[in-house]
């Protein structure tokens, strides 16, 4: 099994509009970048674990947690004339963009917010945290998975009280 970190803008798709799907799952499209698509495409397998993360948010960070329930494959999107994903430039024969599907596990509550996961050194190697590191789809250590997981059970007997 593999760890990863998914963003999204909560306004475009949050994680309580994955919650509130029929199967609390959705297709993972609209990924317009190259190795972020390879991931999708060739490395990421059912039963992986997924933070999703809220980007563009105030303040942005990790708010649920997902599993990957299908493996990589064509998005349909791309196909889609009348879809905002389309590329007229992917053939169903040898398709540009691929997603996975993923699935709710719960919500991280309260979120793990950036400047948390900023402030614990032992992430400081993180993807997330990297200068410059944009990517929408990025890799999870299993180090960082458990740390990370143990804040979330943490943050919620704290909320507890």
């Amino acid at each position: 099994m593999a760890y990863w970190l998914f963003k999204s803008e909560p306004e475009s798709y949050s994680f309580a509009d994955l919650q509130a799907e029929p199967d609390r799952s959705t297709g993972w499209d609209g990924v317009r970048n190259y190795q972020a698509r390879n991931l999708l495409r060739d490395t990421i397998k059912v039963g992986d674990q997924v933070f999703f993360y809220h980007s563009n948010a105030e303040p942005p960070g990790i708010v649920g947690i997902a599993k990957v329930v299908q493996a990589g494959h064509p998005e349909p999107a791309a196909f889609d004339a009348g879809h905002h994903y389309f590329d007229e430039k992917s053939d169903p024969s040898n398709p540009t963009w691929y997603q996975v599907r993923i699935q709710a596990v719960n919500p991280v509550e309260p979120p793990i917010t950036l400047p948390e996961l900023r402030s614990i050194p032992e992430l400081a190697g993180m993807e997330l945290l990297r200068k410059g590191s944009r990517l929408s789809v990025q890799p999870v250590t299993a180090a960082e998975w458990k740390l990370i997981t143990g804040l979330a059970k943490t943050s919620k007997k704290k909320k507890q009280g």
